[in-house]
Parts: C-alpha cells; structure tokens; sequence
C-alpha cells in the first residue's frame, strides 16, 4: 500500500562504496555514496517504477530504513555506544557486542535501543543555541 500510508519498508546495507537499499516487497533497489544520497536515489527509483501506476508519487516520508545496529553506529560515528547504554540502562558490554555484531539483539533489547536513540534525537532537535 502506498496512499494507504503504510511506509515502505526499504532494507538498508554497507558495501565497500556506500550503501545499497532495496524496497522488499517491490524488488526495487538503489545505492549511495551516504544515507542521505541513497534515500534520495531510492525515492526516485520508486517513483520512476511507479509511474505507470496511477498513485501520487512518494516522498521520504513514505520509507522506513532498516538497518542493523553494526550499520548503524557505522554511519552515526556521531551517537557513542557507552552513553547510549548507560542512558537506556544497558550493560555496555552488551550493547558492544550488538553494535559489532557478535550478538544479535531479542527484539526486545532492539525497541529498548531504538527508544532510546528516538528519545535522544527528540532532544537534540528540540535544541536551540544560543
């Protein structure tokens, strides 16, 4: 569903070059040097796949990156494993073994860490410097 408002669940990997995403129920797939790149080729992949379709086209906001904690902490050098533990209460060892992918997370501990990165970005965007 497009219109509908369901987001498009889009499967995002590291290569050697950047990254690479495929739409998994639509078999459409892009690349980019970065995040921001490949979301904007992966947005105009599906609009292009979609033309003949009669729908509005989709917009970032349609899309819901999937990515793997190792991936992630790759690309956001910015967010530090430790803090992001001890801010969700999590042994940072722990989290250290997701992050290098040594362990896999239950979804369980994968909301916990999502929850807390989400409530980390709330804060920073609510920022204002002075």
């Amino acid at each position: 569903m497009i219109n509908g408002k369901k987001k498009i669940e889009i499967t995002v990997e590291k290569t050697d070059t950047g990254f690479s995403a495929y739409a998994n129920d639509w078999g459409v797939f892009s690349t980019g040097a970065n995040i921001p790149e490949l979301v904007s080729h992966l947005v105009e992949a599906i609009n292009l796949f979609l033309e003949e379709d009669d729908v509005e086209p989709i917009q970032v906001s349609d899309l819901r990156l999937n990515l793997d904690l190792k991936q992630f902490f790759q690309y956001y050098k910015v967010l530090n494993a430790r803090f992001l533990a001890q801010r969700i209460g999590m042994n940072p060892t722990l989290l250290s073994q997701y992050v290098r992918g040594v362990k896999r997370p239950s979804p369980k501990q994968t909301e916990k860490i999502i929850q807390g990165i989400q409530g980390i970005g709330r804060e920073l965007s609510d920022l204002r410097f002075i």
